[in-house]
């Protein structure tokens, strides 16, 4: 089921938790019932209940959008480090240089196929791709500079590949969900004692109480979608993309 229909119903699913037990509880409530006699301390309750989730929520989704640009950030540098490769080694001898750029096409291939489904699906990477990138590493060290500009360009090749290594480390620190269990405990906790105090201030069954009432829990309700699409910045609808290592490696097909 795509991602957005399970958005639009889960906001219409809490819409409608909210007017039927809004109907519910007026159709049982006592005739001399009067809703404007609410106290003023669950006013104020209810007013610092929202400032607090609010803030908990903004917090939420500033540190999951964090989580998703350095994601990004990781995937950039590690094409870019990898293309650097690939320029720098033209000093090299055909032979080496050939074979380096092979590796790294190699490299870069598995990563934006068979990798990046892995990460999505199983949230790491994959021992392939570790493998290809030791050989990167393998081609580049072991090559003994036979002349002065070879040697001038060695050192940063060998940076380049350490660039790239770590790189790819964080991106596997980041392919999981970042959120512990118990913020999404909170969060879910607070979504409903939020929502639970609109029933505290005996709203009315007037279409415009009801309206407002919906479009604040549909708001609650895609704030946290927003929040787990985030939480894993590779496997979800607004996931990372793999289009750095495309753009810089145009040859490769994702």
């Amino acid at each position: 089921m795509p991602e957005w229909l399970v958005l639009i119903l889960a906001m219409l699913a809490v819409c409608a938790v909210v007017v039927v037990i809004t109907l519910v509880r007026h159709r049982r409530a006592a005739d001399d019932e009067d809703p404007s006699e609410t106290p003023d301390v669950i006013e104020y309750m209810t007013m610092w209940i929202g400032v607090v989730y609010a803030i908990v929520l903004g917090l939420a989704i500033a540190g999951v959008w964090e989580g998703r640009s350095a994601a990004q950030e990781h995937v950039r540098a590690e094409a870019v480090a990898l293309h650097e490769v690939t320029e720098r080694v033209r000093v090299y001898p055909a032979e080496v240089r050939d074979r380096i750029r092979e590796d790294v096409n190699a490299y870069v291939g598995h990563v934006v196929t068979t990798e990046w489904r892995a990460m999505a699906e199983d949230g790491e990477v994959t021992e392939r791709g570790t493998e290809l990138l030791d050989r990167v590493r393998r081609d580049v060290t072991d090559y003994e500079p036979r002349t002065d500009f070879e040697a001038q360009a060695y050192q940063p090749l060998v940076d380049q590949v350490a660039a790239a290594d770590e790189s790819r480390s964080a991106r596997a620190e980041s392919t999981g969900e970042t959120m512990p269990g118990v913020v999404w405990f909170g969060l879910i906790a607070g979504a409903v004692i939020t929502i639970g105090m609109i029933f505290a201030l005996q709203i009315r069954r007037t279409r415009r109480e009801m309206i407002l009432a919906g479009l604040f829990s549909a708001l609650i309700a895609f704030l946290l979608f927003l929040i787990w699409d985030f939480d894993a910045p590779y496997s979800r609808g607004l996931a990372t993309s793999a289009d750095a290592f495309l753009r810089l490696f145009p040859h490769i097909k994702g």
